[in-house]
């Protein structure tokens, strides 16, 4: 189960949501967060915590507070001790509203961390769950080279020395972008997207063999690379093997299954007097065209099934004749 720490939560939140906490880091460390979801306790306050969802993170805006004014101190500090109760990851006051009655206290008792954000609630809770959506994904780290080439997240993969690195480091002088080189952290955005990412101490660095490694962001430029992208195609590079039957027309497609993820994948053979990067280019122009709507091969297909049909009819009028 992916999690991350109320602590990681609050750091990298810290200024974008002009956070603070009220009750100490003591305990940050120590609660996890499981789910993107946040909750507002509305109906908690109210009193009615059946299917209560005690996994969120509990955030507490100005409608909130207005309702645990309106019940009164004793009614208030009961219902708090309740929601409290449940082992909830943290809590957070949002428009920077000063807690009424207990507030402080009952959390500090059930170990609860209280966090503090000036932004106004709804915009906190669209922001936070973006976070959390990308920050909790499926994630999967894989071996190759990530390049945007055309717009479209070309993932290259192969064994080691079949040359990935530097086909990648011919389609940067070509004007295309690298994303990573070595390790990608691929992320499962949503049921059908996924986006990769280098690791953050080794990103934009690529091992050139008989060069070793170079900055491409300080040797080419900033347009050279970009820091994530989609990923939509996947590009199998392996030795050139006679007799093998490779796809010639490409109207059977193939797939690779990242994170339960389906993405179009291509075997290119590698064998000397090939052009690579070429080839790689016009791959990511057709996915391109593909993902539109238009598959080159099969309507070329299509079209020559056509016209056999045509021919067929006009040498049976002839001979009917």
């Amino acid at each position: 189960m992916n999690f991350i720490t109320v602590k990681e939560f609050y750091n990298d939140n810290k200024s974008k949501f002009h956070m603070r906490s009220l009750s100490g880091e003591e305990h940050l460390s120590k609660k996890k967060i499981i789910v993107s979801d946040i909750n507002r306790p509305g109906l908690a306050l109210a009193g009615f915590f059946d299917y209560f969802p005690y996994e969120r993170i509990q955030v507490f805006g100005k409608t909130e507070f207005a309702y645990i004014k309106k019940l009164g101190r004793e009614k208030a500090n009961r219902v708090l001790e309740k929601i409290f109760s449940e082992n909830i990851c943290c809590c957070i006051i949002t428009r920077n509203l000063n807690p009424p009655f207990s507030f402080l206290s009952i959390a500090k008792k059930h170990r609860i961390p209280v966090l503090l954000t000036s932004i106004f609630t709804t915009k906190f809770v669209s922001a936070a769950m973006i976070y959390l959506e990308k920050k909790l994904a499926p994630k999967i780290t894989i071996h190759g080279t990530f390049v945007d080439v055309y717009g479209i997240g070309v993932l290259i993969i192969g064994k080691s020395g079949i040359g990935k690195s530097e086909i990648s480091l011919e389609l940067i002088k070509r004007g295309h972008r690298l994303v990573a080189d070595d390790l990608i952290e691929v992320t499962r955005l949503s049921e059908d997207a996924l986006e990769g990412r280098g690791m953050s101490i080794i990103q934009h660095h690529m091992e050139i063999r008989g060069v070793g490694i170079i900055d491409v962001r300080n040797l080419f430029g900033v347009g050279a690379v970009r820091d994530d992208q989609k990923l939509e195609l996947v590009m199998h590079l392996e030795e050139w093997e006679k007799g093998k039957d490779y796809e010639r027309l490409g109207i059977e497609e193939m797939h690779e299954d990242i994170i339960g993820v389906k993405v179009p994948k291509i075997i290119l053979p590698v064998k000397p007097g090939r052009n690579l990067s070429v080839i790689i280019e016009v791959a990511a122009m057709t996915q391109r065209m593909k993902a539109r709507g238009y598959n080159p091969a099969k309507e070329l297909n299509k079209n020559i099934i056509k016209w056999m049909k045509k021919e067929n009819k006009e040498k049976t009028d002839v001979s009917d004749k």
